[in-house]
């Protein structure tokens, strides 16, 4: 996560972590490729952005198989859209 959404405490990013977790709101528009790695929601007036990338298990590219968990690492990046 970034300082800024690190910065509004544990409470808060315990809150934001679950809401991430149980996110359903995709849609053509915010998630054109039926990936859900990307989204974005509200946390008392903060507009949180997430962000799942998937690396190959050295971290140095892009995994070969995102789908394969023997060959990815993912990593999500949590962050306030001012952030981004």
């Amino acid at each position: 996560m970034t300082p800024g959404v690190a910065a509004l405490g544990e409470a808060a990013v315990n809150h934001i972590v679950n809401a991430i977790a149980s996110f359903h709101d995709f849609s053509a528009d915010n998630d054109p490729w039926g990936e859900h790695d990307f989204g974005t929601l509200q946390f008392e007036g903060h507009s949180i952005v997430f962000k799942i990338d998937y690396y190959a298990l050295d971290a140095e590219a892009h995994s070969p198989d995102p789908a394969d968990p023997s060959l990815t690492e993912r990593v999500i990046t949590i962050m306030l859209a001012e952030e981004y």
